[in-house]
């Protein structure tokens, strides 16, 4: 048994105070593995107290310091690699090798990135007569979820530290493994005292801190229910908010698709992470003429991935996080198939290991836009499959949630699927399977949020522009 009973505040490590405390559990095994105690206000206080006093020599040392910085912690975090991957298969459930490439490989490198990129991000530019500066926005309160917990962590401390930001961030208490390394990594940096703070906690301990008068930003990802929680806890202090939140992500399969590239795409993302992603491709939008012939080979894709242990190599679904949230994503399942859709994976569940938190992917057909199922976000292993009849329809019921984070179109015209993306309310929309770009702007329209994350376009959201008017 693992206890993350101290937080890092003003350079050290100190021991918690308060008595709240959140067991941590093998999503696998269901055993108790670590604790994690929850900051107080008073701790809150502390950490926010520390950042502010941090802030006007970190805010004024070089880009080029902060960026050797940014690289030392890549570096120590790099070091922990395995130990972090083992904390994510056991608390958050993704299989061994994705968790490698995807929980630890790709933010690790992003701290690179974010050094890298900070010069071309922080650039004074020239408009007429004025010079404009990035300054620094202040003191940001990070508050990241548990699904990704390296890669959201990272997303914001590291472009808020080049940016010259000090930072206090509340982490999920559910995923406390990388939050570890991440305190040794700092330490081991030797990141100045205060410039970045972390105190463990849960709903109480994020709520102290976007309060805190000495907060300047909150930086958020996580539900859109406690998005807007947090808006307007903010918006009474006028802080700066950057949300990154839910998604109902819609693939749309024109006419004339690759149908086995169109359902090799929705079931890879819809599953990945056994379905806890926010920007996972959950609709698959296909002609209403094609509807049976994308049918059997979804059904087929289902009845061949693999649900079992993450630390096996052959498991493609893992468990999910917690009893509760299994009990949540059931009961999605269950209300959908009481609905009478058409249930496509139904005959061809996999046979689930008898401990865990585990469910069988689920895929329903025909599910009418106004449906539960096609509306919120399950963050399950569910895909919804939708029909229609024209390319307006088609469009509209990409559109047709109050969400915007993703997408993808998929034609054998490339440029065909580009004219349609363009009129999708989404973030980022991929062209016939194309890959993820960590130097382009992730964030979303609508409930999905706020503000962007990745490359300069991150850097730039943690900082206020500044003209200073030369004379003539």
């Amino acid at each position: 048994m693992i206890h993350y009973h101290q937080h890092l505040i003003d350079g050290d490590m100190r021991a918690a105070t308060g008595a709240a405390m959140t067991t941590i559990y093998d999503s696998t095994t269901e055993e108790p593995i670590a604790t994690v105690a929850h900051g107080s206000s008073a701790e809150v206080d502390a950490a926010v107290k520390a950042a502010r006093a941090a802030l006007p020599r970190w805010s004024n040392t070089s880009i080029d310091e902060r960026a050797t910085f940014l690289l030392a912690i890549a570096d120590a975090l790099e070091a922990r690699s395995d130990r972090m991957a083992a904390d994510v298969v056991a608390e958050v459930g993704m299989p061994l090798k994705l968790t490698r490439r995807i929980q630890l490989q790709a933010p690790i490198a992003a701290w690179r990135a974010a050094a890298a990129h900070a010069a071309e991000a922080l650039a004074e530019t020239r408009v007429g007569h004025s010079v404009v500066t990035k300054e620094a926005v202040g003191v940001v309160a990070a508050i990241t979820p548990w699904n990704y917990p390296l890669h959201q962590i990272t997303a914001k401390l590291a472009a808020a530290l080049v940016a010259g930001c000090c930072v206090v961030l509340k982490p999920s208490e559910l995923a406390p493994g990388v939050v570890g390394a991440l305190c040794e990594a700092a330490l081991e940096a030797r990141l100045p005292r205060g410039v970045l703070n972390i105190v463990y906690g849960d709903r109480l301990t994020g709520e102290a801190l976007v309060a805190h008068p000495g907060i300047d930003m909150v930086s958020f990802t996580g539900s859109t229910a406690a998005g807007r929680h947090i808006a307007s806890m903010a918006g009474a202090g006028l802080k700066r908010v950057a949300l990154e939140l839910g998604g109902k992500s819609a693939s749309i399969a024109l006419p004339d698709a690759d149908q086995a590239a169109v359902v090799k795409h929705a079931l890879s993302s819809c599953m990945l992470n056994s379905g806890q992603t926010c920007s996972a491709i959950t609709r698959l939008i296909v002609p209403e003429a094609q509807y049976e012939a994308y049918r059997e080979p979804l059904r087929a894709g289902v009845a061949n991935l693999r649900v079992g242990d993450p630390r096996d190599a052959d498991s493609r679904i893992g468990p999910l996080v917690s009893a509760d949230h299994r009990n949540r994503v059931n009961a999605y399942i269950e209300r959908a198939e009481k609905a009478g859709y058409d249930d496509i994976a139904n005959g061809v569940k996999p046979a689930l290991p008898s401990r865990g938190y585990f469910v069988a992917p689920a895929i329903f057909g025909r599910v009418p836009i106004d449906a539960e199922l096609a509306q919120e976000e399950v963050f399950g292993p569910v895909l919804a499959v939708q029909t229609y009849s024209t390319e307006e329809e088609a469009v509209a019921l990409a559109n047709g949630t109050s969400y915007g984070l993703a997408g993808a179109v998929w034609s054998a015209s490339a440029e065909h699927a580009v004219r349609v993306a363009r009129r999708l309310r989404a973030g980022q929309i991929d062209i016939n399977g194309a890959p993820f770009n960590a130097r382009a702007p992730f964030g979303g329209f609508g409930a999905s949020g706020i503000g962007r994350e990745g490359g300069a376009f991150g850097i730039e959201e943690f900082v206020e522009l500044r003209a200073i008017q030369l004379p003539q």
